[in-house]
């Protein structure tokens, strides 16, 4: 009868946040084939600790918490995999897939360009509106680096982007 309970607790879990947990991996890869993987790949690690992240005060803040890591590792991946092909070849190509506009084009190579606890904290914060506290569990920080970390970001990006884009970007009205 345990099993029957974890799992349907499981599974109502998975329904209720494994598109949020897609969302996430998306903002913070900048990989929309990669975010739904990066998310299956979480919960598969968060089922083989349910028992533990059951029991958990925050459980979503854990399963954000394995999302950015695993964001992470593949972004550092890929790093060293660019780093490679760059090796072998001058130049790279540029191209975008899909039919989006240039602004998007640019706050995703923006959001690209911050390292990465800048860019989780920006898109905890903004993107998924997430209050300072739950982007400090998510990403197992202080409250207090996620409000640094998050203030050097949106600087970065009013640098990157301009200030009216970037302001934008997280809602203010100019």
């Amino acid at each position: 009868m345990i099993v029957d309970r974890a799992s349907t607790e499981f599974h109502e879990f998975f329904e209720r946040h494994h598109a949020e947990l897609a969302r996430l991996a998306h903002l913070l890869t900048g990989e929309a084939d990669a975010a739904d993987d990066l998310a299956a790949d979480a919960m598969v690690a968060l089922w083989h600790r349910w028992d533990r992240v059951r029991r958990a005060d925050h459980p979503l803040a854990y399963a954000r918490g394995v999302v950015a890591n695993l964001a992470r590792g593949r972004i550092r991946g890929a790093v060293r995999e660019r780093r490679r092909v760059l090796l072998f070849w001058s130049h790279r190509s540029e191209r975008a897939d899909g039919p989006d506009v240039a602004a998007v084009l640019d706050v995703r190579d923006a959001l690209a360009r911050l390292p990465f606890r800048k860019r989780a904290c920006v898109v905890l914060r903004h993107a998924l509106d997430l209050s300072e506290r739950e982007t400090a569990q998510a990403l197992g920080v202080s409250v207090g680096t996620v409000k640094s970390q998050t203030s050097k970001g949106m600087a970065e990006l009013q640098r990157l982007l301009g200030a009216r884009a970037a302001d934008e970007l997280v809602g203010r009205r100019s």
